[in-house]
């Protein structure tokens, strides 16, 4: 993988910095969603079948690198390299891939149509400028290569009846010191959701297709509903979780 270096241009502003360098904020998500995105990229990709057929993943926001981790049995044969712009959890990550990268998402430190693949998981809701994310995922993508986003369903199927009853919906917060009028008691630090239709038309507006949506569960809902997360994946609109799956175009 050649890189560049990239000119400073600080993308977070110094609390939010400050917040996720915090070892105490969650850097990884569920495994269940991690491999539902690997199957549809493992799909998409196919195996390679020779040397020179190998594809570059790009894993941007890989955190701790456990999710790059979960993934990596169903892309064997690909090259998946984490790319974070915290030296903590990119030493962490260190333990688990082969390949790290540190740098910003305002101006990743790669070269243009480098990549055939990029997961993108959990960061989105996190970003405080997500239009340049996009372009620069789009600039280090070859022609028709894949997006795998994975986000939180503002509208799943609780937050519609929390919304209903005047209750702030999970996933949101209006602070980055505690948790204020929902349930839960994890601050994680999303400043931004989306609805299915919201995320479609945000994606395709950056220069994407967009190929497919499905729903994945939350692995935060009480045990009592996750027979009634699960079945609500089969409705994206209803799903706690989204997965998009889109070509550059």
């Amino acid at each position: 993988m050649t890189t560049t270096t990239p000119p400073h241009r600080p993308s977070i502003h110094g609390d939010l910095r400050d917040f996720y360098e915090n070892p105490a904020v969650p850097v990884a998500s569920g495994p269940s969603r991690t491999l539902r995105q690997a199957r549809i990229l493992a799909t998409a990709l196919g195996p390679p079948t020779a040397p020179r057929q190998t594809r570059t993943i790009l894993d941007i926001g890989c955190g701790d690198g456990t999710a790059a981790a979960t993934a990596a049995p169903l892309l064997a044969g690909h090259r998946i390299v984490g790319v974070d712009w915290s030296q903590d959890a990119l030493t962490r990550a260190r333990t688990h891939l082969p390949y790290t990268v540190r740098g910003e998402l305002t101006a990743l430190p790669l070269r243009t149509a480098t990549a055939d693949a990029v997961l993108f998981s959990e960061v989105i809701e996190h970003l405080v400028d997500p239009d340049t994310a996009l372009a620069e995922i789009r600039r280090v993508l070859r022609p028709g290569g894949h997006l795998m986003l994975s986000t939180p369903n503002l509208a799943a199927w609780y937050n519609r009846v929390l919304l209903l009853a005047g209750v702030q919906p999970v996933f949101s917060e209006v602070s980055l010191r505690a948790i204020h009028g929902r349930p839960g008691k994890e601050v994680v630090g999303h400043l931004r959701l989306y609805t299915p239709r919201a995320l479609r038309e945000f994606v395709t507006a950056a220069g994407f297709e967009v190929v497919g949506l499905k729903g994945a569960p939350f692995h935060g809902v009480p045990r009592a509903l996750r027979l009634l997360d699960r079945l609500a994946c089969a409705r994206p609109q209803l799903a706690s979780i989204l997965l998009l799956h889109a070509r550059k175009t």
